[in-house]
């Protein structure tokens, strides 16, 4: 399983201190089929707890995901500050993640070389 984060997710990620460690733990629970919400076209939402505290008042995550394949952070936000993705946003974020998630490794390759993508360590 590869997991990687987009350049503004990485962004997102620093702002609220989130650990890799809590994006890989997101993954393998989607890994075991415990998804927090699917959102169809290959996007799924997973909660990621905020440092100190539960998922349940943590962060809520937008990630392409593909059993076995590749996991791909695309979009983060706070319950507190956001109820939900609208449709537009979420349509964007399908067309994001598919292409990502699609995409040969030499493309993938050249992502990480230009900064856009980070592999989760």
């Amino acid at each position: 399983m590869q997991i990687f984060k987009t350049k503004a997710f990485g962004r997102f990620q620093r702002r609220e201190r989130i650990t890799d460690a809590a994006l890989i733990e997101a993954v393998e629970r989607a890994e075991r089929g415990l998804v927090d919400a699917d959102l169809g076209r290959g996007l799924i939402k997973q909660r990621v707890a905020r440092a100190g505290q539960g998922r349940r008042s943590g962060f809520r995550t937008i990630i392409a995901y593909q059993l076995e394949e590749r996991a791909m952070f695309l979009y983060g936000f706070a319950k507190n500050q956001r109820a939900n993705l609208n449709q537009a946003d979420e349509h964007d974020l399908a067309a994001l993640g598919e292409t990502l998630i699609n995409a040969s490794d030499e493309i993938i390759q050249d992502l990480l070389t230009n900064d856009d993508l980070k592999e989760v360590l």
